[in-house]
């Protein structure tokens, strides 16, 4: 079972309006201060949050109760003129567990009010979160022949493929950066994922490495599929047979 919190600007529309036409600087630095400062209030209590779009994020919040939400929104309205709302959502897989989120925000299933925070909790529920890191092998090697703009261009194709991909295995998909990714994955989405490697590598020409984590939390599952990913490199680096999928 896992737990997804979607939290997302309210009215940001209309509020960028009122900075005048002079504001997309403004816009870019206040997007990333924000997505800074989640990611240090959701990792101090071992989460970790996910960029879905400059104005919503997503969070795998295990273990998390109203109350650290209602502590969260507080800091960040110390913090930030603008506000946002809260949807959380459980489910057997991460998608299912995002649906549920969407629903409770759809149909005002509040949680609290003042801190505009929807949806579902159920302190009762053992939670696990199966977390893929991928990155692409060599990707040094394409740049002999590639500009950045073109890296960049194939960087996010892949990223369109590893979603269109994973969302059919009821999973999640989000870009790090660079050329890598980490899917929050149902057990489909790691059993297919060495299919998901062969095909890419026969259709695009591209070799994925990808290490898997599994925890209680996404923070400690992040940090197990990463320390996964670093073992590929390092058996490749030894000069062995690597593999395209390690799991811990």
């Amino acid at each position: 079972m896992i737990q997804l919190s979607i939290l997302k600007i309210t009215e940001y529309g209309p509020w960028t309006l009122t900075l005048g036409s002079d504001r997309e600087h403004e816009l870019q630095m206040l997007q990333a201060s924000l997505y800074k400062q989640l990611q240090k209030l959701f990792s101090a209590k071992n989460c970790l949050v996910f960029l879905n779009k400059s104005d919503e994020f997503f969070v795998v919040s295990n273990g998390l109760s109203l109350e650290d939400h209602i502590e969260i929104q507080k800091s960040l309205k110390e913090s930030f003129e603008i506000s946002l709302t809260i949807s959380i959502g459980y489910g057997e897989s991460p998608f299912d567990a995002n649906l549920k989120a969407y629903d409770a925000k759809q149909n005002s299933v509040i949680l609290n009010e003042e801190h505009s925070i929807y949806g579902f909790i159920d302190s009762s529920l053992k939670f696990n979160v199966s977390i893929m890191h991928l990155d692409v092998d060599d990707l040094k090697s394409k740049r002999e022949d590639n500009s950045p703009y073109e890296i960049s261009l194939k960087v996010f194709e892949l990223h369109s493929k590893i979603g269109r991909y994973f969302i059919e295995k009821n999973s999640l998909s989000f870009f790090l950066g660079g050329d890598n990714y980490m899917v929050i994955a149902s057990d489909d989405a790691k059993n297919s994922v060495q299919n998901f490697i062969n095909m890419i590598k026969h259709d695009e020409q591209i070799s994925l490495n990808c290490g898997i984590g599994n925890a209680k939390t996404s923070r400690d599952a992040a940090k197990l599929a990463t320390k996964s990913l670093d073992t590929i490199r390092a058996i490749r680096d030894s000069g062995k047979q690597k593999p395209d999928v390690y799991e811990l």
